[in-house]
């Protein structure tokens, strides 16, 4: 599969997600992400107008889905989501839903190994139920919490490589990397680098980092794409 980049669009105001939406595209960003806090505060209607925007762009809807799958699945592929987010710790029954819906309705599941007893028996595990890529997930409260009372965090790096090994789809990381890390990641065998906060995102406000942004993810884009083809066991499903 391609190196490919993924902007997350972590933010709360429409407005602001489809003019952060605007550079990332021009930078060269390959596929927009609507985040949580965006699927929160709009709904349908972000994922709609994202789509309308951006006809041809693979779109993320991080669903964050725990039950209710099918449905769920069902509605933000009608809107125009390319992908939607399952979490592995959702019973099975919510997980083969998800992955109906998505064949029903032309979206790709991914699935979200965040806070699995282990990480790579349930990346194993949501291939084994349909999921087309694994998302190796550090979660956002336990990093900040930890990291702030002084404690270790672990990254998606630790166990990164072991997870590639174990399944035959793509995988991307996701939890707290460091620009660097990110844009390393296709190194470990896992082709989707996802930009979102902090490199992208303000944690904290859920607004558009100050800066440059428009420059830095050009030369995000940049660095990930020169690593061309990395290769995948089941390239049916990149």
């Amino acid at each position: 599969m391609q190196a490919t980049v993924q902007l997350s669009l972590d933010l709360i105001d429409l407005d602001e997600a489809l003019k952060t939406a605007e550079l990332a595209v021009r930078a060269g960003i390959d596929w927009l992400e609507a985040g949580t806090p965006l699927i929160i505060a709009e709904g349908m209607h972000g994922v709609r107008a994202l789509r309308a925007r951006y006809p041809d762009v693979p779109i993320v809807a991080d669903l964050k889905t725990m039950d209710g799958g099918g449905l769920e699945a069902e509605l933000m592929a009608k809107a125009g989501a390319s992908m939607v987010v399952v979490m592995g710790q959702a019973h099975e029954e919510t997980i083969e839903s998800v992955v109906k819906a998505g064949r029903d309705f032309g979206a790709k599941v991914m699935g979200d190994n965040m806070a699995m007893p282990d990480p790579v028996a349930g990346a194993k595990r949501l291939e084994e139920l349909g999921c087309d890529y694994i998302i190796h997930h550090i979660g956002y409260d336990m990093r900040t919490l930890r990291r702030a009372r002084g404690l270790h965090a672990p990254t998606p790096l630790d166990r990164l490589r072991e997870i590639v090994n174990a399944v035959s789809v793509p995988v991307q990381a996701v939890g707290g990397l460091t620009l660097e890390q990110a844009t390393d990641t296709p190194k470990y065998g896992a082709p989707l680098v996802v930009i979102g906060a902090p490199l992208a995102i303000d944690p904290h406000a859920f607004r558009t980092a100050e800066g440059d942004l428009e420059e830095t993810l050009r030369l995000i884009c940049q660095k990930v794409h020169a690593y061309g083809d990395v290769p995948v066991r089941n390239e049916s499903a990149a």
